[in-house]
């Protein structure tokens, strides 16, 4: 062991949840509270092939130490192509390999842990600590709305019922603190609708009985977005602390501000304004039809704009638009999302509704349209449409030329402009959020108290 571990006191463990977009967002803030505690040593945890995409940078911070851990797949194993089939595997081995992982990490490090944190989805975790006498603390990567609807999920079964929602899909959601304007359709899936007995929905079901007990919870948001649900999370949890947007307080681990393909330049070419910027995150693919229809819309519309699109999906866009939307718009296989949005063309940021992508357009002050998928998203969706009022759904949930149209006509003309006024509302209180003496800021303090406290 080197005379610089020799000299640090608290050993601290992070466990990720090494699919979508968990992980980096957990490194985020772990970054942030090991620069603010040097002398604390941090463990971080995850698959190999997790930990590849987010430590690709030789530069490092001193007091994180990198751990592999077993991400379930046999030896050999072929994918059969079934929903989650690799969350599964690693969720059938993690609660004994995390265990193994903890145990090398003490002796290697040669302190064991005074405190675990995890993504919010490692419920277990909480167990973990409890087994070593330490605090469990958790991060929720999402919003306060979509937590709130796993804490509650057993008061929404008990007043809906399991009989299926079929018929009641426009109901709405009133025995949750600040969801009255959301339908039962726009509930995650898991909760009342799908396999209520998939290996996932019960780690959802079981994570929200157990975030109680955590010695905090901690969430990629600000407290002005949410605030009826902040107030009521704050009585379900001992320490429920917005500490975000995170892009805001540090920089994104992979480059955001590498721009190799000239968005920026292509950009400072456009009117104010005027741009619809296209990205549906690394995860979320759409139909070969939606793909099309959404470019013979844009195509029609004349509207400019700048399409994070991956080169294998060029060949599903209509023949020849290539050539006769080269002076409309731009397509990349990757864009500087956070630069781009921050830009003056923009007008709309069409997206899949992720968390991420959420804050950083609300940060930008960008309205949005909204295709959801899977997930969190339809959720995330209905929120921005009818309670935030910052960005509307594609009409019909599916980009169709003719929809699309409509929709992108209601943002852009001047129907749009109380969207454009209200996110700008947002934007505000996001920044003023993360000022020195901002609700974020202390709360981050509060939070590294907690962790150091020990």
């Amino acid at each position: 062991m080197s005379s610089s571990l020799a000299v640090k006191k608290q050993h601290v463990a992070v466990f990720a949840f090494p699919f979508g977009t968990h992980a980096a967002p957990l490194l985020n803030l772990i970054q942030r509270l090991a620069k603010a505690s040097p002398n604390v040593i941090f463990s971080f945890f995850s698959t190999s092939s997790s930990n590849s995409s987010l430590f690709w940078s030789s530069s490092s911070i001193e007091n994180i130490k990198v751990f592999d851990v077993d991400d379930g797949v046999p030896e050999g194993y072929v994918f059969s192509g079934k929903p989650q089939e690799d969350i599964n595997l690693f969720l059938n081995v993690a609660t004994e390999s995390l265990k193994v992982g903890l145990e090398a990490a003490e002796k290697e490090v040669g302190r064991n842990v005074s405190c675990v944190i995890s993504d919010a989805f490692l419920w277990f975790c909480c167990e973990m600590a409890q087994d070593k006498n330490v605090p469990w603390i958790s991060l929720w990567t999402s919003g306060a709305s979509s937590l709130s609807t796993h804490l509650h999920t057993d008061i929404i079964r008990e007043t809906i019922g399991l009989d299926g929602i079929t018929g009641r899909e426009d109901e709405v959601v009133k025995c949750v603190p600040g969801l009255s304007k959301l339908k039962l359709l726009d509930l995650q899936s898991g909760i009342l609708t799908g396999n209520l007995e998939s290996t996932f929905s019960i780690l959802l079901h079981k994570m929200g009985h157990t975030l109680p007990k955590a010695k905090a919870v901690a969430i990629n948001s600000f407290e002005d977005l949410d605030q009826t649900i902040v107030n009521d999370l704050k009585t379900k949890l001992k320490n429920f602390l917005n500490i975000g947007p995170f892009h805001l307080v540090s920089p994104p681990l992979l480059s955001n501000s590498s721009d190799v393909h000239d968005c920026m330049i292509w950009l400072d070419q456009q009117k104010r304004g005027s741009v619809a910027y296209i990205a549906f995150g690394s995860v979320m693919t759409l139909p070969p039809h939606e793909l099309k229809a959404l470019a013979e819309a844009l195509e029609a519309s004349k509207t400019p704009f700048l399409w994070s699109l991956k080169d294998k999906f060029r060949s599903n866009l209509p023949e020849g638009f290539l050539e006769r939307t080269e002076e409309l718009g731009k397509i990349v296989p990757w864009a500087p999302q956070v630069q781009v949005l921050s830009h003056d063309a923009l007008a709309v940021f069409i997206t899949h509704c992720g968390w991420n992508s959420i804050l950083e357009s609300i940060s930008a002050g960008v309205p949005i349209i909204c295709r959801p998928t899977f997930g969190d998203q339809p959720l995330n969706a209905s929120i921005i449409e009818n309670v935030w009022e910052i960005g509307v759904k594609i009409e019909g949930g599916r980009f169709t030329k003719d929809g699309t149209l409509r929709t992108l006509e209601s943002v852009l003309s001047n129907g749009g402009k109380r969207m454009k006024k209200q996110v700008e509302v947002f934007k505000e209180l996001a920044l003023k959020s993360v000022e020195p003496n901002g609700s974020s800021t202390r709360n981050f303090l509060a939070l590294k108290d907690l962790v150091i406290a020990q």
